[in-house]
Parts: C-alpha cells; sequence; structure tokens
C-alpha cells in the first residue's frame, strides 16, 4: 500500500482535548520498556530531549521512570501544549518538565546539545523524514542514545481498518480517524532504514508489534 500522507499538526481545540484526555497507558508504556530493554542499565541524567511531545504523556511517564533526568518537549502543536502545561501546572513535574513550541528542525531550544533524544509517533506526521533524523542529528549531543517509536505502515487499507476496529473500537471518533489516517501515513520498516542509511545514521530498526517499531542507538 502506497503511503498517504496526513496533517502535520494535530492543532484544532477538540481534537487536542481528546488527545489530551485519551488513555495511551497501554502503549506509553510500553514506549518505557522497550526503551529500558534497548539501554539496559541507562538511567537518564541532565535533560532529555521528547522531539514531538503532543500532549505530553510519554514526557510525564518518562520523567516518573527515570528520576534522575529533566525533559525539554518541543512540538508545533500551540494548542496542545497549552493543554498540556494546564493539565501539569501545581505538579510534582511542572519544575522538571519544560515545553517549547517551535517547529522542526529549526526550533529554538534552550540548549544546543542532548544526551538523550526520544520521540513518540511524530515521524508519521512529517511530509519529509529527513526531519526528524536531522533534528536527531543537530541536538544529539556525541554519544547520545536515541530511541524512537512509531507506527508502521500496514499492507491495505483493510488490515487498517481492521487495526482500528481491535485497538481504538471504544474510543472517541475522532481518535478513530486520526490511527486510521495515521496508519495510512505511516513508514515501512525499509522504508525508515533507508531514511537512516540517508542520513549517515547507524541505528537499528526493529518491529515490535504488529503496528509499531523502534529506532535506537548511540550517536558515534
Amino acid at each position: 500500500m502506497e503511503r498517504i500522507a496526513e496533517p502535520e499538526l494535530m492543532d484544532e481545540a477538540a481534537q487536542a482535548r481528546a488527545y489530551a484526555e485519551a488513555d495511551f497507558s497501554a502503549p506509553h508504556d510500553r514506549f518505557i520498556a522497550l526503551f529500558r530493554e534497548q539501554f539496559p542499565g541507562l538511567e537518564p541524567q541532565g535533560c532529555v530531549l521528547d522531539l514531538g511531545c503532543g500532549p505530553g504523556d510519554v514526557t510525564r511517564r518518562f520523567a516518573h521512570a527515570f528520576p534522575a533526568c529533566n525533559l525539554h518537549g518541543v512540538d508545533a502543536a500551540a494548542t496542545m501544549l497549552r493543554l498540556v502545561e494546564e493539565q501539569q501546572r501545581g505538579s510534582d513535574l511542572e519544575s522538571r518538565i519544560r515545553y517549547i513550541h517551535g517547529y522542526l528542525p529549526g526550533a529554538e531550544l534552550p540548549q544546543a546539545r542532548y544526551a538523550t533524544l526520544i520521540s513518540n509517533s511524530l515521524l508519521h506526521h512529517l511530509a519529509d523524514p529527513r526531519v526528524l533524523w536531522h533534528s536527531v542529528l543537530r541536538h544529539g549531543a556525541p554519544g547520545a542514545a536515541i530511541f524512537v517509536m512509531d507506527l508502521m505502515r500496514p499492507d491495505s487499507r483493510a488490515t487498517a481498518e481492521a487495526m482500528v476496529a481491535q485497538y481504538a473500537a471504544g474510543e472517541p471518533e475522532v481518535l478513530r480517524r486520526d490511527f486510521f489516517h495515521s496508519l495510512l501515513a505511516a513508514y515501512t520498516v525499509d522504508e525508515v532504514r533507508a531514511q537512516l542509511r540517508a542520513a549517515g545514521l547507524d541505528l537499528a530498526v526493529s518491529a515490535v508489534s504488529d503496528r509499531h517499531f523502534t529506532v535506537s542507538g548511540y550517536l558515534p
């Protein structure tokens, strides 16, 4: 099935609120578990960069899982970030997580380089995947740990529809619709490997479920 791009931003008010209020505990807890598997013994310290942090759920879970680090989350969806900041205000994470509104790869971040970079479900939103990989190269410190998780494009629209029915049957219509279009917009494992070769990145790509893959490794 050919890739069908979707809008890069999720910035409609109703859409942003649906994502902010949704329960993504299963895939996002898996994100943390897979990070631990790929980097056994690593306890990130200093500041971690979350590229395309969206509703901030992975950002917060990462902060809870690794209490020695702080996080900077960057996203281009201003409405989403306002909701995230409202939710977090007054919590114990308010001093540990800073959200930055900006477009990659040119976003102005509080520091130039980071020892750990993570990203969840950003790549499939990008019409040009080089945006993510160039951001990794631009903001990753020498030897930085890189961990990306994203959707994997199925072989047909029928398979995508079956996945929506299986994994999002009880979700609001806006989330079911977006999940379907995100599956159609996702990249395949082979396409991601080609992207990494073109960017000069020696990172491992692995399918970790029927709909997700990870990219992991260290920068030189």
